[in-house]
């Protein structure tokens, strides 16, 4: 048989001519010709995995030149790796449509197993397995950023620290940053309204870690969330699924735009000097639109040209009104003055709540609104 690895690693070396490679491997200079060609419209590029073979190769490299598959209708792999990165197509559905072209055209088509077995064989050699982890609208990932910003304070030359949220549509890597003072509920839910606006739309799925700022509890049999964080999610019209605790990988596009935003945002602002939050943000928001315009390594194109290209369009819509963050207080007795306070401010409520428990809604620019915790399953 045609040693293709050895073939594939030869060409990879530019300085080697068709002629070496067919005398070094005694073979015709046409062979290596149409190696080299295959290969190139496969996209395959050396180096390979240990465990692809030879016969791995040739059947992805020559589909239907042997008469041992001849009898079964090669399915266009190309298009399937398309298609899976579409919302809702699974390999089943491509199977099942690959059977009926089959019985139209009277060819034998490859079982179920054979079928994605083929297919993932081609995504390995082909390296073309990125695409089909993320669909395209589907999730956004969210979190916070280990390293911080200094920001000193002109008057008495205080340095406090400033902290960067971090979300990102996984399929794209279109990402999105934002300087906060400070991790709490309030910035935290504002960021997300943020997001969803520099996006121009929602996705289906929220996906965060496990802070106690917006999960209160994630047990595998139990998950209950910050009910400021739950009311956002209700009102964008999208579910918050919170990683499982210690694993990473649940949300491994966000540790990674973490990781690639504190370069090239935090780590190159190292020798500005900030004299409020604001300038932070200002300059943050700078360095994001050259790292969402920078070109991929290994993909053609920018994360700004792949969201337009690729996400855009299967975004949900936002809502009419932005979400406005609010902050609910714990449970709260009226006294017999009929009056509830959040700790600054009292509010007066009806008097028929006299001795019962409520909660209270605050909002930055709205009255806080009252709510009888009479038996209410909502924490």
């Amino acid at each position: 048989m045609v040693d293709y690895r050895e073939i594939l690693r030869l060409s990879s070396d530019s300085q080697i001519s068709q002629r070496s490679i067919a005398s070094r491997l005694h073979c015709a200079r046409d062979t290596i010709r149409d190696v080299q060609k295959a290969a190139q419209e496969a996209g395959i590029t050396w180096p390979l995995d240990e465990d692809i073979t030879n016969e791995m190769l040739r059947s992805v490299l020559f589909p239907g030149r042997y008469t041992a598959e001849s009898t079964y209708a090669a399915p266009d792999y190309a298009y399937i790796h398309r298609e899976l990165a579409r919302p809702g197509v699974t390999l089943t559905l491509l199977w099942t449509e690959y059977c009926r072209r089959c019985e139209v055209e009277k060819i034998t088509p490859y079982m179920y197993t054979q079928f994605c077995e083929k297919y993932r064989q081609w995504a390995r050699i082909t390296k073309a397995t990125m695409r089909i982890q993320h669909k395209p609208g589907d999730a956004m990932q969210v979190d916070w950023a280990g390293n911080t910003l200094d920001v000193h304070d002109p008057v008495t030359g205080e340095v406090t620290k400033a902290y960067l949220f971090v979300a990102v549509l996984p399929c794209s890597c279109y990402a999105y940053v934002e300087v906060c003072g400070d991790m709490g509920l309030e910035n935290w839910l504002r960021c997300h309204v943020h997001a969803y606006s520099y996006f121009g739309g929602v996705t289906r799925l929220l996906i965060p870690d496990n802070l106690k700022t917006g999960v209160s509890k994630n047990t595998r049999y139990d998950t209950v969330l910050n009910r400021s964080y739950q009311e956002m999610a209700e009102h964008y019209d999208t579910a918050i699924v919170p990683a499982r605790v210690a694993h990473p990988k649940d949300k491994s596009a966000a540790e990674g735009t973490v990781r690639y935003a504190s370069t090239w945002i935090l780590a190159a602002l190292r020798d500005c000097q900030f004299f409020s939050v604001q300038e932070a943000q200002a300059a943050a928001a700078e360095k994001l639109e050259e790292l969402n315009g920078r070109p991929f390594k290994k993909r053609e194109g920018t994360r700004r040209e792949a969201y337009l290209a690729e996400e855009l369009e299967y975004m949900r819509p936002l809502p009419s009104v932005p979400y406005e963050p609010a902050v609910w207080t714990p449970e709260l007795r009226v006294g017999q003055d009929y009056l509830v306070s959040d700790g600054k401010n009292k509010y007066s409520v009806p008097f028929d709540l006299i001795g019962e428990k409520v909660v209270l809604r605050l909002t930055a620019y709205a009255a806080a609104k009252l709510h009888p915790f009479r038996r209410s399953p909502t924490p």
